[in-house]
């Protein structure tokens, strides 16, 4: 399954509630991922750009839209970012396919 990298920031309402109600967000993650059909590995609180960082896997990116409009649509996160991660196998493999498709291409700069 492939995996995807999941990073967000928390909006100043949800900060609000997390310091009235303090509560598991790494519980939260894995049910709206799981409810979308998918696979949370890990979950980390962040400092920096974003808040926190999911690892995920869904069968097909396509799966893991529905769990971000829930989440963003609830309001309580913002800047949602999500990268594909790939393993070193797969770019091995990656690199292997290129060197076998190189000569199909012609760059404009020759």
């Amino acid at each position: 399954m492939p995996t995807f990298i999941v990073t967000g920031c928390y909006s100043a309402t949800a900060a609000m509630g997390m310091i009235d109600n303090p509560s598991n967000r790494e519980k939260a993650a894995r049910a709206i991922f799981e409810a979308a059909g998918g696979k949370l590995h890990t979950f980390y609180v962040t400092t920096g750009e974003t808040d926190w960082l999911a690892i995920t896997e869904f069968d097909d990116g396509v799966d893991l839209l529905p769990a971000l409009l829930v989440v963003g649509a609830s309001g309580a996160v913002t800047n949602v970012k999500t990268v594909r991660a790939y393993t070193s196998a797969e770019f091995k493999a990656a690199q292997e396919k290129a060197g076998k498709i190189a000569s199909s291409y012609r760059s404009p700069a020759r």
